[in-house]
């Protein structure tokens, strides 16, 4: 017959609620808890039955034994401690995202020490666990990576770094809460639409198409040019021969508004303007954003679509 028990998680124990903490946190023991593992359990078991044999049976090499496995016992609850011991961890900076993909937070270990520490690992109840080795004065990082399906700015919360090192039979942990968290972007729509206002570019991605109407400055003078646009004054003042270039400006920008923005609900509101954005950025193009709170003046660039998909992102907070 084999003797079934349940794992056993502590990783949530209400011992001790953390707090949200910020910057370097050393690990003392202060802040470590240790319980024997389900095969620390069955260990004791054993040695429990291989005491009761000895007593019973008065043989010397029986107590030998227990005696023996029990001090091995002893010195591994020691070393299992020693692992988490002194360690001191930060948070790493998480980059924003669109809904629909994984985050990674970053956890920066940085061991001090010159014992290595090995098998330690972050639990979290949505997210597999990962390990990771420490050696003797060095950092390794650990990666929580949970999925992110709404927008918004979303917190790990709690999770747990324990490690059963070296021989299993008992987990040491620390219950955290690290102040750091990802913006998630909304989800782009699957689909491009044409610019609201008819907005758009030419082939050489300029903004502005080529006519008789408006002056738009002069160019050096080019074999088969047009008489009429030969800039003539400049001749006479003994100057290089130029031709004169007119221009219908299009449309300087877009601009793209909460009320005329297509879409059945916010999200997917949310959604059409997250694309038109990115399209009008990858197409070069200045573009503003008005929002029911807050607006947004015509400009491209990184930081300016950094700036427009935050508002997104974090659309109807406060109301």
């Amino acid at each position: 017959m084999v003797l079934r028990l349940p794992a056993l998680r502590f990783a949530h124990l209400p011992w001790r609620a953390p707090r949200r903490e910020g910057g370097e946190i050393r690990l003392t023991s202060r802040r470590l808890y240790i319980l024997p593992t389900r095969d620390g359990l069955l260990f004791a078991v054993l040695l429990g039955a291989l005491l009761l044999g000895a007593m019973n049976y008065s043989l010397s090499l029986a107590y030998l034994f227990t005696f023996l496995l029990a001090g091995i016992g002893v010195v591994g609850l020691i070393n299992t401690h020693r692992n988490l011991n002194g360690i001191t961890l930060r948070a790493g900076h998480v980059a924003p995202m669109f809904a629909g993909q994984t985050a990674h937070f970053v956890l920066h270990l940085d061991n001090p020490t010159n014992l290595g520490r090995y098998r330690v690992g972050i639990e979290h109840a949505d997210a597999a666990t990962a390990y990771v080795d420490v050696p003797a004065r060095a950092n390794a990082d650990l990666i929580l990576s949970l999925s992110q399906n709404r927008r918004g700015f979303h917190r790990p919360g709690r999770f747990a770094l324990s490690t059963t090192y070296p021989l299993g039979l008992f987990r040491c942990w620390t219950v955290l809460e690290l102040d750091w968290g990802v913006l998630v972007y909304p989800r782009p729509a699957p689909d491009s639409l044409a610019f609201p206002g008819g907005g758009g570019t030419d082939q050489a991605g300029q903004e502005s198409q080529a006519s008789d109407e408006e002056f738009d400055g002069l160019r050096e003078y080019r074999p088969g040019d047009s008489l009429k646009r030969i800039a003539w004054k400049t001749l006479a003042r003994e100057q290089p021969p130029a031709t004169k270039q007119f221009a219908t400006p299009v449309s300087r920008g877009l601009w793209f508004d909460w009320t005329e923005t297509p879409g059945s609900n916010t999200e997917a509101k949310l959604s059409r303007l997250t694309r038109w954005l990115l399209d009008a950025e990858a197409a070069g193009l200045s573009y503003g954003l008005h929002l029911p709170a807050r607006a947004f003046g015509s400009a491209r660039g990184d930081a300016h679509l950094r700036a427009c998909l935050e508002a997104l992102a974090r659309f109807g907070e406060g109301h």
